[in-house]
């Protein structure tokens, strides 16, 4: 996998991030092993993680593959704050302190001094932005992280936090942001303001939560995420998404690939993505996904699918 570029920044990263989200809950210590031995074998440099996944548990176990499996030279690590859960569930602390703390402990989690990009993991009004973005000065200016970004950001929030970061000198180089051929809202605004502003895109679910790799056409999985949190993947699973999802299994089966390598291939290619995060459970999942790198889509078939997914 060569490097891309992230929007205008010095930061190269793979394609394809190795996510971890589902490490400490899904996946354990030996099937991690297993997926991440592979993506390094692959070529794959890049890692994502959160302070909230796993309970923590996601970070500690990276920690422990990077101290074991790779120099930590060679990776680009990338983690968030901002997120945790506490008793009564899922809790938002976009805070300087809450923020630089959840730093802190990633940074111990994860075994290392610094993190390559460190971004903020959602948006929230119960704080200033000035402040927030206080800290992501702090992070840079401390070397605890060689660059920031945020994480689901709108257009104009992106923009406002980037302007207000010019001013300190400290480039804002990432969103990450949810875009997929079953979700294309950022293109709407995130998109051109980051094509604007020189910042990289990160995609998360650039499978639809699972759904364009087409699992879900004739039945749910017993072990799957839709019929875990049914709720969750509603959306993505209505007649509207059935129709994406049998153009782009026509499409597959026309180009004689899977049906997941067209579905990244095709966030691969909208502008200012820089890498599509992956979160395969076992390395047998992880194999299709690896082979989209190299496949371009034909020009008449993306129109296609862009047009059936344009909603």
């Amino acid at each position: 996998m060569r490097r891309s570029r992230l929007g205008r920044s010095g930061l190269h990263l793979s394609p394809l991030t190795l996510g971890t989200a589902g490490w400490g809950d899904q996946v354990d210590d030996d099937e991690a092993r297993r997926i991440t031995e592979a993506y390094l074998s692959a070529g794959g440099a890049s890692f994502s993680a959160a302070h909230a996944y796993g309970g923590g548990e996601a970070e500690q176990m990276l920690g422990r593959l990077l101290d074991d499996v790779v120099s930590r030279d060679e990776v680009v690590i990338t983690t968030k704050a901002g997120v945790g859960r506490t008793a009564g569930g899922r809790a938002v602390d976009t805070s300087r302190g809450g923020l630089l703390g959840q730093l802190d402990t990633s940074l111990s989690r994860l075994r290392t001094d610094h993190v390559d990009l460190w971004m903020v993991h959602t948006w929230s009004d119960d704080v200033p932005l000035e402040e927030t973005l206080s800290a992501l000065e702090h992070a840079v200016a401390s070397g605890k992280a060689r660059y920031v970004g945020v994480s689901n950001y709108l257009g104009w929030q992106l923009a406002r936090a980037a302007t207000l970061l010019q001013t300190v000198r400290v480039p804002l180089v990432a969103d990450e942001v949810e875009l997929s051929l079953l979700q294309r809202e950022a293109q709407h605004d995130t998109v051109p303001a980051a094509e604007h502003l020189g910042v990289g895109l990160l995609a998360w679910s650039p499978l639809g939560r699972g759904a364009l790799t087409g699992k879900y056409r004739h039945t749910v999985p017993a072990d799957s995420r839709a019929a875990r949190r049914p709720e969750a993947m509603a959306p993505y699973l209505d007649d509207t998404s059935r129709a994406v999802v049998e153009a782009v299994s026509t499409a597959a089966e026309g180009l004689g690939v899977t049906a997941a390598e067209v579905a990244l291939a095709w966030v691969l290619a909208q502008p200012t993505v820089a890498s599509a995060l992956i979160g395969p459970r076992t390395a047998t999942q992880l194999a299709p996904l690896l082979r989209a790198t190299g496949l371009q889509i034909p020009a008449q078939v993306r129109e296609a699918l862009d047009e059936v997914s344009d909603v």
